[in-house]
């Protein structure tokens, strides 16, 4: 038995054997080839195979999924079949006799570079499709496994180098009990999809990879941030005894489902969820969010080939809206850049893609991109209680930009005689120091503000969120993250407008003192956060609570504001 130590991402516990998520080694050496037949046998062999295998994963996706996120699969079969490609690669076979690994990759990447310089954007989008498809393909003349988290069928825990979000929201709880991985920290997507899941993970251990083999058993704690690799009985006994507690936990938690969000002197607060797609509500729903605090819409642009059409996008929010019937629903317009990435949108690399172009720097670039997502939403507005929110703003000008293209959009439905809501608040995500720092001018304009601390934080200390080196310095109880979201919930308090928090920080029981103290309106989170945040505010009195808030501004350190917290909270 062996233990791990990473930073918990996700509450709970898992125990399962590990699932090694590793991109395999498709490395190989040109060779020249004196049976050319058999080889372009083996070359044939490998496309049926993929074929079998492809639409065996398009049916599951059909299924699981839908026809639209089934299509991409259809779109690689086409690949696979076609006589130009396969005649290109089997007549290299031959005149060059080389082995069909080395004339499936040399044909590939010309078929690559050709599609890719094209205008036609259906054609660029043909190259992730080759590229793919000769991974595949690759693969099997080396005999190598290719991973699919989709396709896992039996209990196990991830164990990977990083999750990307498109593969985490892959996962099939009924099968992935957990996960661990070697880099990320608590705020990293994959941390923030696996506590949507109710998925236990532990990240940043820096070895999960090099220590864990594919079938050992591993326990991933995901109170504590440790993961135990092969586990004695006894130990094996006790976590499942903590597993047993936990479920009671829930268990008392969720009677208070349909409780509103009161403190013990009857002070009312927002108690709203996070979510990245229309399947998360049912989430919502059963843990008693009062609303939607952040609709991650980026989610509808990762895991595909191609930019989401506008009816897709309309279909997508329209569900949300009216599965939440008139409760809130704050969406966040495209949110990509950083560590998500769109392969098929070429954006130029970036030294630093957390400072470049992103969020709404993107959309006001792109602006095709940004104002097809903009109709969609001011078409679904009329089905529910729509507020709109532009992420990364960092200046007025910005604001006044992204809205004044929404007031276009609205103009030009409202001319063609489409229904659009009269009531749509616009508001930003405060995440840029300099906005938070210039929040009384905001505030003059904006109908609200959402406090994006994940990135706030990251951005105030100078430290990235993604690195476990530096996780230290991921302080949410720093004096100086506290002034700057005073200094956001006061200026708009005192224009009459309300303030959010949709970072993770929104969630986090030692933080949720402070926050109420600080005067907090809404508090979003991930939905399985919910019932245990009601209840710890159940507990609290807000004019205590002030107090504390208070004397944690004129502290020096996080540490003592945890401790005084601690002592003040009975936490």
């Amino acid at each position: 038995m062996s233990l791990l130590h990473g930073i918990s991402a996700s509450n709970g516990i898992a125990i399962a054997k590990a699932y090694r998520f590793v991109e395999p080694d498709l490395s190989f050496s040109k060779k020249t080839v004196e049976d050319i037949p058999e080889e372009i046998a083996r070359f044939h062999s490998a496309l049926s195979i993929s074929k079998s295998e492809l639409e065996v994963i398009r049916d599951t996706a059909e299924k699981e999924l839908g026809t639209d996120e089934a299509a991409i699969f259809n779109a690689h079969i086409l690949v696979l079949i076609d006589p130009e490609l396969v005649t290109a690669i089997g007549d290299k076979i031959k005149s060059d006799k080389v082995n069909a690994e080395y004339a499936l990759k040399e044909t590939t990447d010309m078929f690559i570079m050709m599609f890719e310089q094209m205008d036609n954007e259906y054609m660029r989008e043909r190259a992730a499709d080759i590229r793919d498809v000769t991974k595949r393909v690759l693969s099997h003349l080396l005999n190598v496994e290719i991973i699919n988290p989709s396709m896992i069928t039996e209990e196990v825990v991830i164990i990977a180098e990083d999750l990307t979000p498109s593969d985490t929201a892959q996962l099939n709880r009924k099968f992935v009990k957990g996960f661990t991985t070697n880099i990320g920290g608590k705020t990293s997507h994959s941390a923030i999809m696996a506590r949507t899941l109710e998925i236990p993970a532990v990240v940043g251990t820096k070895e999960a990879t090099k220590c864990i083999k594919d079938g050992d058993i591993v326990i991933v704690d995901g109170f504590n941030g440790q993961v135990h690799i092969n586990p004695t009985s006894e130990v094996i006994a006790t976590y499942e005894n903590e597993q047993v507690k936990f479920e009671q936990q829930k268990a008392e938690w969720a009677k208070l489902v349909n409780e509103k969000t009161t403190t013990a002197d009857k002070h009312h607060v927002e108690l709203a969820a996070n979510i990245g797609t229309p399947e998360d509500l049912e989430g919502v729903i059963n843990n008693g969010g009062e609303g939607i605090g952040l609709y991650r819409t980026e989610f509808l642009y990762m895991g595909r080939n191609q930019l989401p059409t506008e009816e897709e996008q309309f279909e997508a929010y329209k569900k949300v809206l009216q599965g939440m019937s008139d409760k809130p629903v704050v969406v966040r317009t495209l949110d990509v850049g950083g560590d998500k990435e769109l392969p098929y949108l070429n954006l130029p690399k970036e030294m630093n893609p957390f400072l470049g172009l992103r969020a709404i720097r993107l959309c006001l670039q792109e602006q095709a991109i940004f104002r097809t997502q903009l109709r969609a939403l001011l078409r679904a507005s009329v089905f529910g209680n729509l507020k709109i929110m532009f992420p990364m703003i960092a200046t007025l000008d910005e604001f006044r930009q992204a809205k004044a293209v929404l007031e276009e959009e609205k103009q030009e439905l409202l001319n063609n005689n489409i229904n659009v809501a009269n009531t749509i608040e616009v508001g930003i995500m405060v995440e840029i120091p300099s906005t938070a720092i210039l929040a009384d001018q905001f505030a003059k304009e904006v109908d609200f503000f959402s406090i994006g601390t994940n990135d706030l934080i990251q951005y105030t200390m100078a430290a990235d969120r993604m690195n476990e080196h530096v996780a230290y310095l991921y302080q949410p109880y720093n004096p100086a993250i506290l002034r700057l979201v005073k200094m956001v919930i006061d200026a708009a308090h005192n224009e009459g407008k309300w303030t959010g928090m949709c970072g993770e920080m929104a969630g986090d029981e030692i933080a949720i003192p402070l926050l109420l103290g600080l005067g907090l309106d809404e508090f979003s989170m991930s939905a399985t956060s919910i019932l245990k945040a009601r209840a710890q505010l159940l507990q609290l009195k807000k004019s205590d609570m002030v107090e504390l808030a208070n004397e944690a501004l004129q502290m020096a350190t996080a540490d003592e504001v945890v401790r005084a917290v601690k002592a003040r909270s009975n936490l």
